[in-house]
């Protein structure tokens, strides 16, 4: 059997004058008078045989009971607004905040925009580069993409996109100085998204912790240690979503044909209560084909690659690692 509640506009009343902290002041905002706010808080505390408030001096203050209901009383006024809003705010139209990754923004989603753009002229984007998880649960952001290990309690979450990490020079800088073996990447400044743990790990994997490394620049995301090697600042490390349109239109050359996993992914990530959102809804429905495709055209990689020589070694790994077609393999600031 369905509990019996407050009458609603008791309530209501409750609800404006414990946060004015005054009868008129709840009458100005209800577009009532005095009177009627009074007789409805009255009816309220008869209702529930009780004393919400007690007045001192100018003020009304709430009562040990009063404090207890207010929180669940505005957090459900709350919840009606935001679902009327949102049932009311047109599908295709309004303004939407996203947050995403530097890298991912600047080279993959920004080439995108005017295909979203033809869809749904009258959705007016207010982007934001940054891969801050607390805004997950920002008010003044709607949805999210951000790099990470999928851990956002208490929030919609879905993965966009895994990926693979590897080595990325412009060409003018590798014609200039060769880049054919792991021994030559010594001699050119090391570019880093993070504290050195990616270069490490690729290092690692090609079996080259020990390589004597030159000059090291260190960046706060990748998109602009990417951007310092199309400028022929070093060798970075790009990945198989962000750098494809780099390599495609040979503004980057990846020297080697070894590939790893990247340590997290790409998310899709908002407050549960803007996931049914329409602008959210219809961002997020456009933003996963969007990724599929870009995926299923296998974007050139550039003919450029070589296979991986390590130092004192002539001959290519019997297994080199491709990258340029194959799907990610499943296993932090990007």
């Amino acid at each position: 059997m369905a509990k019996r509640l407050p009458p609603l506009n008791p309530l209501r009343a409750f609800e404006a004058t414990a946060r004015q902290g005054s009868l008129t002041k709840a009458a100005d905002e209800l577009n009532v008078t005095h009177g009627a706010v009074s007789h409805q808080i009255r009816a309220l505390e008869a209702a529930l045989d009780t004393r919400l408030f007690e007045r001192v001096g100018q003020r009304l203050r709430l009562t040990a009971q009063g404090a207890e209901l207010l929180p669940a009383v505005a957090s459900a006024f709350e919840g009606i607004a935001a679902a009327t809003a949102r049932m009311t705010r047109p599908a295709s139209a309004g303004t939407l905040s996203v947050a995403c990754v530097p890298a991912l923004m600047s080279f993959w989603l920004v080439p995108r925009l005017g295909s979203f753009t033809a869809r749904f002229p009258d959705i007016r984007l207010r982007l934001e580069a940054s891969n801050d998880h607390a805004m997950a649960r920002s008010p003044d952001v709607d949805v999210c993409v951000l790099y990470g290990d999928g851990n956002w309690p208490d929030c919609w979450t879905k993965l966009l996109a895994r990926f693979e990490l590897f080595p990325v020079a412009s060409p003018t800088l590798v014609n200039n100085k060769p880049i054919r073996t792991l021994r030559d990447i010594g001699s050119h400044v090391m570019l880093h998204a993070d504290d050195g743990r990616e270069w490490n790990t690729w290092l690692a994997s090609a079996d080259a912790l020990d390589l004597r490394r030159g000059p090291q620049h260190h960046f706060s995301d990748a998109r602009l240690a990417v951007e310092a090697a199309v400028h022929g600042h070093g060798v970075a490390l790009g990945d198989t979503v962000t750098a494809s349109g780099l390599l495609a239109r040979g503004q980057l050359v990846t020297p080697f044909n070894l590939a790893v996993p990247a340590a997290d992914a790409f998310y899709v990530v908002c407050r549960n209560d803007l996931r049914e959102a329409p602008v959210v809804r219809v961002f997020v429905d456009w933003l996963f084909p969007e990724m599929e495709e870009s995926r299923s055209r296998g974007e050139p990689q550039n003919a450029a690659r070589r296979t991986l020589r390590r130092p004192g070694v002539q001959r290519p790994p019997r297994r080199p690692v491709e990258f340029a077609a194959k799907r990610p393999i499943r296993k932090k600031q990007r």
